[in-house]
């Protein structure tokens, strides 16, 4: 049997660390809310999270962009050293791009945009497993990755660019979870972490 955490206990941010302006994340209603004051990034002060299934519900405004970040080392430059998952006002847009919601961000887009309109709360169950990445949204398949296709820097298996500078198999350490502020408010609740046993 596993570790079923909590990372969020609905009454404070214990456990979390910000990047850039404090004042950006807020409990509101038992929900961790990004008010958009470029306070940029909500991290796990732990950062022994390699292989886990994270599950979550999130809702934002109209355009609003955010992502979730998962085996991220350095603080100071969660870009090139964590992975994200998408968050982005992207309902019914078709085709799906690396940068729709659910997508692995710059990387592969989802099999289609299943996250809902703006202000409506989505499911999103994320599992890392060594080198396999799936995303769940709202019940329904929406991106799987084998992350030891991507073996060069700067690249996608299929040829097109990215904009790292790690090809994303050697991103196998484990790290901290993240959430971003990259504009717009967006809230965040029912984050339970399960590690392998």
């Amino acid at each position: 049997m596993g570790e079923s955490i909590a990372l969020f206990d609905g009454e404070s941010l214990d456990g979390w660390g910000i990047t850039g302006n404090p004042d950006s994340w807020e409990v509101e209603d038992g929900c961790i809310h990004c008010k958009a004051l470029k306070g940029k990034y909500l991290y796990t002060v732990r950062k022994d999270f390699r292989d886990f299934e994270l599950s979550l519900g999130f809702k934002h405004d109209p355009w609003a962009n955010s992502g979730v970040f998962f085996r991220w080392t350095d603080l100071e430059n969660p870009v090139q050293t964590g992975i994200e998952i998408q968050i982005l006002d992207t309902h019914e847009k078709a085709p799906a791009t690396t940068h729709c919601s659910g997508a692995l961000y710059d990387c592969l887009a989802p099999i289609r945009n299943t996250c809902k309109r703006a202000g409506e709360w989505n499911t999103m169950v994320l599992k890392a497993d060594g080198s396999r990445v799936t995303v769940i949204m709202n019940d329904e398949l929406t991106m799987e990755a084998d992350l030891s296709s991507w073996t060069t820097a700067g690249q996608n298996p299929e040829g097109s660019p990215n904009k790292f500078e790690r090809p994303f198999c050697e991103m196998m350490d484990p790290g901290h979870i993240g959430l971003q502020d990259h504009g717009g408010n967006v809230w965040f609740r029912d984050l339970i972490l399960d590690l392998p046993g």
